[in-house]
């Protein structure tokens, strides 16, 4: 006579390969997200072509160009990418006291 046991064997890994699961191809599709500063009544121009170049590693030049865009035309777009990194670069512009927000690119 075998004795049985009454409790349950654990069930043995399986083998083969994981699976990750990719994201919807829509999310694939999406447009990147934007950083956005806006003009503001207190900062410096020059203060502002300082952060572009300081924060965003922009040439003088180009950090120049957005700042005049900031100033012309009430806003620019400083950067792109996914929504993560655009919060990153959002709340950096807070820590230099500009005014930015985040939003789709179109």
């Amino acid at each position: 006579m075998t004795l049985m046991s009454t409790t349950p064997e654990a069930p043995a890994p399986a083998g083969g390969t994981a699976v990750v699961e990719r994201p919807a191809d829509e999310l694939l599709t999406q447009p990147p997200w934007v950083t956005i500063v806006w003009d503001d009544p207190v900062n410096l121009m020059s203060y502002v072509t300082h952060v572009f170049v300081t924060y965003f590693h922009y040439s003088k030049a180009k950090a120049h160009e957005l700042m005049m865009q900031v100033h012309n035309e009430g806003k620019a777009v400083v950067a792109s990418g996914s929504r993560e990194e655009m919060e990153r670069d959002v709340n950096a512009m807070h820590e230099f006291g500009l005014w930015a927000t985040l939003d789709r690119s179109e």
